[in-house]
């Protein structure tokens, strides 16, 4: 099985206009890392995440704003050769990203970002009360790097890939 390593963020943006959910990736200042699944809007090299106002995860970024976030698609189980274990893999498409978190304040841009957000999971246009868009916490992730990979290809679908 091949796979395909890419910076590319067109590459990138199709993998994540596919996904549904994200997985956030925080390290405390000890090292120590904390995961979460999370749900998520992206626009123009912008992820935007929320939360309630209170919690680990905040307490965390409060001393490291320094966050990855994991997207993937994909779960069909691939081998080359059914009677050798590790021929096996899974056929899927994976991007990470790496940036900072800043918490959005202003009640229009919240309001923004929540609207993005949204987008992700329908098309119907939602207004918001001020108590819930005041008591959301808005996450801001401007995109510093994408790393993408392609991984369980066989060989004649690597080189279709490669020679796009």
């Amino acid at each position: 099985m091949k796979a395909i390593h890419t910076q590319e963020q067109d590459n990138a943006e199709a993998i994540i206009a596919q996904c549904k959910i994200c997985h956030i990736g925080l390290a405390d200042t000890d090292g120590t890392p904390y995961v979460l699944p999370m749900n998520f809007g992206y626009a123009d090299g912008v992820i935007y995440l929320h939360s309630g106002p209170e919690g680990s995860h905040l307490d965390i970024l409060g001393r490291n704003n320094k966050i990855c976030i994991t997207f993937s698609t994909g779960d069909k189980l691939v081998y080359q050769d059914e009677n050798v274990a590790c021929s096996y893999s899974m056929r899927s498409d994976s991007v990470i990203c790496r940036g900072k978190v800043e918490f959005v304040e202003d009640l229009e841009e919240k309001t923004d970002a929540m609207n993005i957000l949204m987008a992700n999971y329908t098309d119907r246009k939602f207004t918001y009360s001020n108590p819930a868009i005041m008591n959301v916490k808005v996450w801001k992730v401007e995109v510093e790097s994408f790393n993408t990979k392609s991984f369980g290809l066989t060989y004649k679908e690597y080189l279709k890939r490669v020679n796009q």
